[in-house]
């Protein structure tokens, strides 16, 4: 599904919405079905996350994260992660991982350096972005905007099935604990919090499979751009 660009020669789709909404999944079809590059802005705040736990830096070490942060590089080869040329990919899916990288991307170092990082890309070609603040913060002329979200029990019985198939020992208590204390943080925090703007597309995926999903997102690209490209002929 091939798509004309827009008037700068690239076009970006964000997807934003709260942890376990299955951004990730669907924003990888979403970017494999228009053709073009995915970016999954999440894993670079994990990828930071593991750097600092690696380090052994605290959130109230000021310094030492601005000094990391000099010295540290995030960037996709395919759909591999690398940090500091490293494949990071599967070491930042763990549950410890996750919980800091929420913490740490209210640090307004840490969201300057990654959002400098994802404007970059995006500003060079086309891409399908996931995150917190794509459509808000990092991309907020983007034409094509996207609120994915679930109810969090469903959230919660997602992201335990992907712990539980790693290894790890956790409830579903704690991971819907987790998951609604992440909400919270991501939702309140002072700089670029979560949030749907005006002109951000809906979709509660609670009861939809990720085809439907899909089949939702890109129908509604497809009808955007028909009617844009309609409007500039007449």
């Amino acid at each position: 599904m091939a798509l004309d660009k827009d008037e700068n020669g690239i076009f970006q789709v964000a997807i934003d919405g709260p942890s376990g909404a299955g951004k990730s999944t669907v924003a990888k079809a979403v970017a494999a079905s228009l053709g073009v590059e995915y970016v999954d802005t999440g894993a670079m705040y994990r990828a930071v996350a593991h750097k600092m736990r690696r380090l052994g830096l605290s959130l109230e070490d000021a310094e030492g994260i601005a000094s990391m942060l000099q010295g540290t590089t995030v960037d996709f080869v395919g759909q591999r992660l690398l940090l500091d040329g490293e494949d990071v990919t599967d070491a930042i899916r763990s549950g410890a991982v996750a919980k800091l990288a929420s913490d740490c991307s209210a640090l307004p170092a840490v969201r300057e350096k990654l959002v400098a990082a994802q404007r970059a890309m995006g500003e060079k070609k086309s891409v399908v972005m996931d995150g917190r603040d794509i459509g808000s913060n990092v991309f907020p002329r983007a034409r094509h905007k996207f609120y994915l979200t679930a109810a969090p029990e469903e959230r919660a019985r997602r992201r335990l099935a992907e712990l539980l198939a790693k290894g790890e020992d956790l409830s579903f208590e704690q991971v819907l604990d987790d998951i609604k204390l992440r909400d919270h943080n991501d939702s309140h925090r002072a700089l670029n919090p979560l949030t749907r703007t005006p002109d951000a597309v809906e979709i509660d995926s609670t009861d939809m499979t990720v085809e439907a999903v899909l089949a939702a997102i890109t129908g509604k690209i497809m009808e955007d751009r028909g009617a844009a490209a309609q409007a500039a002929v007449l």
